[in-house]
């Protein structure tokens, strides 16, 4: 079983989410969100990268997944966005992880089959393949389907390299 937190970046919120899967079955460790303090932004990067660092220490993944930046028509808020993840990212190489990324529409594609599906849509299938009956934010179930997504590819891909 490989241990893989997937990661919903936000300058203001920024999800993650643990499961441990085998590719194929899959089950919840750990979720929540990191909600940054109003301030300058700089300290509110400081405190993604630390709150990121925190759950890799405590939970130890083995592969860390993330959203990838999409360009917004608020150039500003995808500047922000960036920083936000480029200081998750920070966070993982520190830790010596590697960083896996996926487009918010492999995800929803990967896990609704739909790339435009709605986020309400990617939470029930969060819930769905996870089997939870707890609530959850749809930062943390966002974070949750990347993990999935990755654990998804990383599976097809070996399956592919085993037949070569």
């Amino acid at each position: 079983m490989t241990r893989v937190l997937g990661i919903d970046p936000g300058s203001r919120v920024t999800g993650f989410g643990l499961i441990e899967t085998d590719g194929v079955r899959s089950r919840h460790l750990h979720s929540g969100c990191i909600r940054t303090a109003a301030g300058e932004f700089p300290a509110r990067l400081g405190e993604i990268f630390n709150g990121i660092r925190d759950v890799l220490s405590e939970w130890q993944p083995q592969e860390v997944a993330i959203e990838q930046v999409f360009v917004s028509r608020n150039a500003s808020s995808a500047l922000k966005l960036g920083q936000a993840r480029g200081a998750a990212i920070s966070a993982i190489v520190t830790h010596g992880l590697p960083v896996f990324e996926y487009t918010p529409a492999a995800v929803k594609q990967g896990l609704v089959g739909n790339g435009r599906a709605e986020k309400e849509q990617v939470q029930h299938m969060v819930r769905v393949i996870l089997s939870m009956q707890t609530s959850m934010s749809l930062d943390e179930s966002d974070a949750l389907a990347i993990a999935l997504c990755h654990a998804h590819s990383n599976a097809t891909r070996r399956i592919i390299e085993g037949a070569q």
